[in-house]
């Protein structure tokens, strides 16, 4: 049992368990990084890294026998030819849907910050003090303030492409040079921001894509091939693979152990500290014991929350960190799918060097300063716009040589973007263990019991209809605002299920990410979210991570864990 003990366990290897386990290491800890799937090596795991979608056998079309194995993923674009096998089994690790709820996980070695959008925003001021000013569920333990310097801190190491707008409800970060915007879109930024006096913004994406080589890293700049979802093999982007994994590695203190389910923290009553976790082996279906000082919980917000929920329920009914009634409820995810598109006149002898991995990003103009709404919070844009290219359906010449010639130019140029808004947290939203449903390993599976409400339905009318103001406005011809399918889930954005605040009675974790009835155990992923903001979470997970990894060791050396 003695080569069982560590310094610390990180459970997960995703964005944030990454994260963890490269900042533990570096101070000296000997870490167990735990991952309940497959290892995938940096480049050489990379299959179809180079593959394009006319190689594959169906042309990247998900086959019939997919959409029958993978009945959730089929209800959007991740089901695809190109990533098969790199989202989780559903037959294996299946959940149950009270109401429907769009959960695409990845359990494997770096989970989805393989297959990421790289969106790296920060919260503002304003969100972290929204749900005091407007009394809604609990106020964040922490302000802005407390953050700033560990988003600084993750930035200067991730590589985030951007530009300084100075901006109050986007605050500005540690850049590398932008991914440039084409000749439309900047064009059109021009005319937004004329047309709304300056109200409205439309900037460079900031992404986590790398602008200038990161030698150190063994990271090359970003090639401009936009096949990011398939791996990276010059590690352009962001990942656990490409950056966090091998800079923990470098020390010699990570240990790395794939197909290892966690199936619970081991609570200690006496010392009311967890002593380690209990883990089946996914390959032998056997258990093992691992002990260590500290657990970070970084298995993503849902599983997080599963582990704590199957923890120490001799103590507590619905688990370790159950105290306060508030483990596995106020849900959020961002909804999406409301926009505008419209084509652009001109510029057709113009056009863009490669395939960019990103666009545009219009920040939130809604209920900031002076405006205000019937609904609280609001929005941000992410977009693009291009040039129709050869898989553009050409009617009028479905077969022959004039196909072909037509093809062999450039098509009109279209823009286009769809919204991404703040859901608040609602108590009701909630998970739950489901007492009769099993897994493959006989463990329970979750049940999703979450939805829109009304102050979520009446933004989505501004975010289509303003979408669709500000092309019109910048002279884009046929806008038309477009609403898709949309379940909880599908931003694949899920928080706040194990969220912080300031009082063990109504929150699961402290100021500092720890269980109010464990200290010394942490969780920094989505599921320690108080609010969700509008912006993608994932930058904020890094830095928390970061600070409250700095904030263990501290107490590990004080003897106070």
């Amino acid at each position: 049992m003695a080569d069982n003990h560590y310094d610390a366990i990180v459970v997960g290897s995703g964005i944030s368990g990454g994260w963890a386990a490269k900042e533990l290491t570096e101070k000296g800890l000997r870490v167990l990084m735990l991952e309940r799937g497959r290892n995938i090596e940096h480049i050489k795991d990379y299959v179809n890294a180079a593959t394009e979608a006319w190689d594959f056998p169906h042309r990247n079309v998900p086959t019939q026998a997919m959409k029958a194995d993978h009945p959730v993923l089929r209800r959007d674009y991740v089901l695809a030819e190109n990533t098969q096998g790199m989202w989780a089994n559903e037959k294996d690790c299946p959940y149950t849907e009270t109401k429907r709820f769009d959960w695409f996980r990845g359990y494997h070695v770096g989970g989805r910050s393989l297959m990421w959008g790289r969106q790296s925003y920060r919260l503002s001021e304003i969100d972290f003090e929204a749900n005091a000013r407007e009394g809604i569920a609990v106020d964040w333990p922490i302000r802005y303030a407390d953050i700033a310097p560990w988003y600084d801190h993750v930035e200067r190491f991730a590589g985030i492409a951007g530009t300084v707008e100075g901006l109050d409800v986007l605050p500005d970060g540690q850049f590398l040079p932008p991914i440039p915007l084409n000749v439309v879109e900047k064009d059109v930024a021009a005319r937004i921001e004329k047309a709304f006096g300056g109200a409205r913004r439309l900037i460079h994406s900031r992404t986590a894509n790398i602008t200038e080589p990161r030698v150190e890293q063994g990271r090359v700049n970003c090639q401009y091939r936009n096949k990011c979802i398939l791996g990276c093999p010059y590690g352009a982007y962001f990942s656990t693979q490409s950056a966090t994994l091998p800079a923990a590695m470098k020390t010699g203190n990570l240990t790395l152990r794939p197909f290892s389910i966690v199936k619970e923290v081991l609570y200690d009553k006496d010392r009311k500290r967890a002593r380690g976790v209990e883990i089946i082996d996914a390959e032998n279906g056997q258990t093992y014991e691992y002990t260590a000082n500290v657990v970070f919980l970084n298995a993503s917000a849902f599983n997080s929350a599963w582990v704590l929920m199957n923890s120490a329920t001799d103590v507590w009914e619905g688990g370790l960190g159950s105290s306060s009634g508030e483990l596995g409820h106020n849900v959020m995810d961002h909804h999406f799918q409301v926009g505008a598109h419209g084509t652009v006149e001109g510029y057709e002898d113009r056009y863009y060097f490669g395939r960019r991995p990103c666009g545009f990003y219009i920040p939130r103009f809604r209920n900031v300063g002076e405006d205000r709404r019937d609904y609280v919070r609001g929005f941000g844009y992410q977009g693009s716009a291009s040039r129709t290219g050869w898989s553009r359906d050409i009617a009028e010449l479905n077969i022959g040589a004039g196909l072909k010639e037509a093809l062999s130019v450039p098509g009109d140029w279209t823009i286009g973007m769809t919204a991404f808004g703040e859901m608040l947290p609602h108590h009701d939203n909630t998970i739950r263990l489901d007492p009769e449903r099993k897994d493959k390993w006989g463990l329970p599976v979750l049940a999703m019991d979450v939805s829109l409400r009304e102050n979520e339905r009446a933004m989505r009318k501004d975010m289509g209809a303003d979408a669709a103001e500000m092309l019109e406005a910048a002279g884009v011809k046929h806008v038309r605002a477009t609403e898709g399918d949309y379940a909880p889930g599908m931003g694949i954005h899920e928080m706040g299920t194990a969220r912080m605040g300031r009082d063990r009675r109504s929150s699961v974790l402290n100021e500092h990410n720890q269980v109010w009835d464990a200290p010394n155990v942490y969780v920094t992923d989505g599921a320690c979210m108080t609010s969700s903001g509008c912006v993608n979470p994932s930058l904020t997970y890094m830095a928390l991570t970061a600070r409250a990894a700095d904030h263990a060791v501290r107490e590990l050396k004080a003897g106070n864990l």
